[in-house]
């Protein structure tokens, strides 16, 4: 197996059940890098015995978190997993013959395609899950990850090339699971929109529900994925109306965002 100078970073908190998939996938990255945040469970111990080297890093958001990582990273050419996605074998091979000539170009990034498990089994028709694009592939001197606290993008100016190939996500192996992110990202998104002062528009929240459940189960074709499709759906219509209920909790009872705060971290889902 060639090796190529780069760097795999994955952040992680308690991910004992992923890590090591996540990094068996990709034998060809020079360095393995795992930015722990803390984890009670295997994670860093699997992830050394994974050939990872292993650095804490108290938990900063998800985009200040990867910046943080990217800037621990050995090659300036990083390859960016969450521990709960792994590449398709397909993808792998794919990587190992056109990574010579992409890090030789003066690209910034290249975006792969990312496929879902839901529900134990592969989405055939929803969109989002179907090969959703996404730039993971990067130069560090000429793309970094926006501050947002959940939701970040990668920014790069100029154009990057698209891979064939895909690499797969284990999204939320349980409703529980699920429910417990939106929790957690709506928190971390109502913060940011408290730090930016965006106004209070509860009145939008009836409406963001049902445009949103259209959204996904129309337009992006959950419906033909039978009631997965329509839970994903839903969860998303959800999602949307929760955090504008959310926003509007703290903005009118700004002592519920440090109670908040302190139950999420009883209950383990502050980061």
């Amino acid at each position: 197996m060639t090796e190529f100078p780069i760097t795999l970073a994955v952040i992680t908190h308690n991910e004992a059940d992923n890590i090591a998939r996540c990094l068996d996938s990709v034998p060809f990255a020079a360095e393995k890098l795992v930015v722990d945040s803390g984890s009670t469970d295997d994670t860093v111990a699997i992830a050394q015995a994974h050939g990872a080297r292993v650095v804490h890093q108290d938990w900063l958001g998800f985009g200040p978190q990867r910046n943080a990582a990217q800037a621990m990273c050995a090659h300036e050419w990083i390859l960016f997993l969450d521990a709960d996605e792994y590449l398709s074998p397909a993808l792998a091979q794919e990587l190992q013959e056109k990574l010579p000539a992409l890090m030789a170009s003066d690209i910034p990034a290249v975006v792969l395609r990312r496929s879902t498990v839901f529900m134990g089994a592969p989405m055939r028709w929803y969109l989002p899950s179907m090969g959703e694009k996404m730039a993971r592939l990067y130069h560090r001197g000429r793309a970094r990850w926006s501050d947002a606290r959940v939701h970040e993008s990668l920014k790069y100016d100029g154009d990057a090339p698209v891979l064939n190939g895909r690499f797969n996500h284990t999204n939320n192996p349980t409703l529980v699971h699920k429910q417990l992110k939106v929790l957690r990202y709506s928190e971390l998104k109502c913060r940011d929109w408290l730090d930016k002062g965006k106004p209070v528009r509860m009145w939008q929240a009836p409406f963001v529900f049902w445009l949103a459940f259209i959204k996904d189960y129309v337009f992006r074709l959950g419906m033909l994925d039978g009631w997965r499709g329509f839970i994903v759906a839903q969860t998303a219509a959800t999602y949307a109306m929760y955090k504008r209920m959310r926003y509007f909790e703290m903005r009118h009872n700004p002592e519920s965002v440090a109670l908040a705060e302190a139950a999420l971290h009883r209950h383990g889902i502050d980061r």
